[in-house]
C-alpha cells in the first residue's frame, strides 16, 4: 500500500542511509504566540519538519504536522518519528505557515516564522523538551504569488521574533498494540448561548516532569449534551508509550469557529484502567476545577464513559502496517468535523476539531 505523500516516514530519512539506527525518538511541536496573517481571524498554522543530508547538505522535506484552524498557539497532534543517531549530528528545520487555501503548494501560504536545531539538541535538553524563537530570518519573493518565501542557505538569519517553537522528543517503545475505543458522555455543560454545546475530547499523556503531550483529538459532535464519539484507533505507544499505569489526561471541550474552544471539564484515566472496557469503573466526572472552587455545591460538570476497547498486535516497520492499520481506522473515519488521530508513520489520519490536512 503506498504511503501518502505528507506522511513523515522512516525511509525518507535518508541523510544518514548506512548508519545503524540506534533508536527511534518521536518528535511533538507546539507554538507560542505566532503572528497574526489573518484579517478577520487568527492563523490557520501549520508546521513542516525538514532534515538535511550529511554530503550535500540540501535541505529535504520530511512531514507536515495538521492545520489547525484559527490559533496562534497550537499544539500539534500529528507527531514525527526519526532514527536517532548518537554519534551524528542530524540538523533539522521547522518552517511555519499559515494555511490560506487546499493547495500543498508552501509557496501559496503566507510564512510565518522558522527555527533550526539538531535532533540531539532536543533529546538533550532537560526533559527533552527544548523552546526556541521563530524568525523570519533572509527571505525572498515568489515570482509567482508574491509571498515571501524562506531562504535557508544562509542558516537562517536571525531577524524579526516571531514567536516561539516547543520540540519536545521522547524515545518509543517496542510497544506494538493498537487500541481500537469508542467514548461517549452524558449531561456535559451547556456553553452556547442559542443551542447546546459542540464537544469534542483532547487526550494527553502525562511526562516525567509533570507536564502533558498532546496525542489524539476526537470529532466534534454538534449541539449535544450527551454526545457519543466515533470509535477511532491509535497505537497504545502513543497513549502511553507501552507504560499501562501511566496517567493519561482527557480534556472537554465545547467547539467554537473563531478557536476560543470553550473548557468544559477534565478527567485523568490509565491506559490500564480504559483496558477494563465498558464498565461501572470506566465512568469518569468531568470536573472543571475554577467551578469547584468557586461553587460549594458543584458536583460536576457531565460524565464520560468508554463505551468499548479492543486491542490488535501490529508490527509498526512492517510492509503490512498500512493494510492492517489503515483498514481498522477507516471504520472510524469522517464525520461531520472528524477527529485528529495519532500521525505517527504508518497511520492515517481523522480530521477535525480545528485540524486537517493540507
Amino acid at each position: 500500500m503506498e504511503q501518502p505523500e505528507d506522511m513523515a516516514s522512516l525511509s525518507e530519512f535518508d541523510s544518514l542511509a548506512g548508519s545503524i539506527p540506534a533508536t527511534k525518538v518521536e518528535i511533538t511541536v507546539s507554538c507560542r504566540n505566532l503572528l497574526d496573517k489573518d484579517m478577520f481571524s487568527k492563523s490557520d498554522p501549520l508546521c513542516v519538519m525538514y532534515t538535511q543530508g550529511m554530503e550535500n547538505k540540501q535541505w529535504r522535506e520530511f512531514g507536515r504536522t495538521e492545520v489547525i484552524d484559527n490559533t496562534l498557539n497550537p499544539d500539534f497532534v500529528r507527531k514525527f518519528i526519526v532514527d536517532y543517531f548518537f554519534e551524528e549530528k542530524q540538523n533539522l528545520r521547522f518552517d511555519l505557515y499559515d494555511v490560506d487555501s487546499k493547495s500543498p503548494d508552501l509557496s501559496k501560504h503566507d510564512f510565518l516564522g522558522q527555527a533550526f536545531c539538531t535532533l540531539g539538541e532536543i533529546v538533550g535538553s532537560p526533559g527533552s523538551r527544548l523552546e526556541k524563537s521563530l524568525t523570519i530570518g533572509a527571505f525572498s519573493l515568489n515570482s509567482r504569488t508574491g509571498k515571501p518565501m524562506p531562504a535557508v542557505s544562509n542558516g537562517g538569519v536571525p531577524g524579526k521574533k516571531c514567536g516561539t517553537i516547543i520540540l519536545s522528543a521522547e524515545e518509543l517503545s517496542n510497544c506494538r498494540d493498537v487500541a481500537t475505543m469508542q467514548f461517549c458522555a452524558n449531561k456535559l455543560d451547556k456553553k452556547d448561548f442559542f443551542g447546546k454545546s459542540d464537544p469534542f475530547l483532547v487526550f494527553y499523556r502525562s511526562n516525567e516532569d509533570g507536564t502533558f503531550t498532546i496525542c489524539h483529538k476526537t470529532e466534534v459532535v454538534k449541539n449535544t449534551l450527551n454526545p457519543v464519539w466515533q470509535t477511532f484507533s491509535i497505537p497504545v505507544r502513543a497513549l502511553c508509550n507501552g507504560d499501562y499505569d501511566r496517567t493519561i489526561k482527557v480534556e472537554v471541550y465545547d467547539w467554537d469557529r473563531d478557536g476560543s474552544h470553550d473548557f468544559i471539564g477534565e478527567f485523568t484515566t490509565s491506559y490500564r484502567e480504559l483496558a477494563r472496557g465498558q464498565s461501572q469503573f470506566n465512568i469518569y466526572e468531568v470536573v472543571n476545577p475554577k467551578k469547584k472552587m468557586k461553587k460549594k455545591k458543584y458536583v460536576n460538570s457531565g460524565t464520560v464513559s468508554s463505551h468499548s476497547l479492543s486491542e490488535a498486535d501490529v508490527d509498526f516497520l512492517s510492509p503490512e502496517l498500512g493494510l492492517v492499520v489503515c483498514a481498522a481506522l477507516l471504520q472510524g473515519v469522517g464525520t461531520r468535523h472528524g477527529g485528529w488521530g495519532w500521525g505517527g508513520v504508518g497511520l492515517t489520519e481523522q480530521w477535525g476539531s480545528g485540524g486537517r490536512a493540507l
